[in-house]
């Protein structure tokens, strides 16, 4: 019997999350038509306060949302050889972890962020430490059913040749695809081993222009874009207005869960939107039923500060969904 259902891999971090004053720091829209966040230059600027979230990161975020909702979660990450990597690792063992495969690599400090609140939205300040990347051995009882792939260092590109040819090796384990920052950055051309064996393909709607190259005005042309690629599934999340799916037959537009409160904070809630759509997809939904769990937890995610405090149990996102408005539900586009 497989041990695993799913194994997420990417990079763990501590995010230190650094509330500002609304009187301290603004917004505007640059030339380049970037919104950018100010605050005086060469002054001392207050702050309201700091919370240290440990244990968090995209494919952290996605592990901690795969426990929560039943599945036999493992992790494969490196932490330094810290006490803020000791963190980490009792974080997943508390969270129903399995983290056997966690490397920690003596000598090394353990990936920290910051991150700038202002109002609801954040800004993150990253630095991804050098770790010696390796792809770690299993025996076959090991192998998951799943795996779900995002963000890592920018050091680690080669590590994707070896998770690209320890697939190869098990056709029969499905690949989800949550290209991180510096993934992107790569290109797809670089990664396409990983985009032509991708199951699900999972982006915003300007990381797919940024991947696929496809018109940002277009959803469908988006799609059509990422689907050349490789992916069975492309997902394109769209902010205020949803997201769409499709199979390379079908294709569905699904609204957003409607907020109980305005949000808190919006750290995690695409990590919260992906890991969820294929957590669903492992549990035996089909698209249409994926996109109807995903948002939910993303909406509850963005209730509380931090990326994994929101993350539901089935039974609660189950909850949320027999209550859910009429008008919530899929639609072919």
């Amino acid at each position: 019997m497989q041990e695993f259902d799913v194994l997420s891999i990417g990079d763990i971090v501590t995010d230190d999350f650094i509330q500002l004053q609304e009187d301290q720091a603004w917004t505007y829209v640059d030339e380049h038509g970037k919104k950018v966040l100010a605050m005086e230059f060469g002054t001392k600027v207050p702050f309201t306060g700091h919370d240290t979230i440990v244990g968090v990161g995209n494919a952290s975020n996605g592990a901690v949302a795969f426990a929560r909702l039943g599945l036999r979660t493992g992790f494969v990450t490196n932490v330094g050889g810290d006490q803020q990597g000791r963190d980490m690792i009792a974080l997943l063992e508390k969270e129903k972890v399995d983290h056997r495969f966690v490397r920690v690599n003596p000598g090394k400090k353990s990936n920290y962020h910051f991150v700038l609140r202002y109002q609801s939205e954040r800004t993150i300040l990253i630095k991804h430490e050098e770790y010696d990347y390796h792809w770690p051995s299993m025996r076959s009882n090991e192998v998951p059913k799943w795996v779900y792939f995002s963000s890592i260092s920018e050091h680690a590109i080669p590590y994707h040749d070896q998770v690209a040819d320890w697939l190869d090796a098990n056709p029969d384990v499905k690949l989800a695809f949550q290209p991180g920052t510096f993934q992107m950055a790569a290109g797809a051309e670089r990664l396409k081993r990983l985009y032509q064996r991708s199951e699900v393909l999972i982006l915003n709607r300007e990381e797919a222009v940024t991947v696929g190259g496809g018109d940002h005005e277009n959803v469908h042309d988006l799609i059509d874009k990422l689907h050349a690629l490789g992916p069975k599934i492309v997902v394109v999340t769209d902010g205020p207005s949803g997201a769409y799916a499709s199979d390379g037959k079908d294709r569905f537009k699904m609204p957003l869960y409607p907020d109980l409160a305005d949000p808190v904070d919006r750290t995690g809630a695409g990590d919260a939107f992906a890991s969820t759509f294929v957590a669903a997809l492992a549990k035996g939904n089909n698209i249409e039923g994926a996109l109807q769990w995903a948002p939910i937890n993303s909406m509850n995610v963005v209730q509380k500060v931090g990326a994994q405090a929101g993350l539901l149990s089935e039974q609660e996102l189950e909850h949320y969904l027999q209550h859910s408005p009429e008008w919530y539900k899929p639609e072919r586009f």
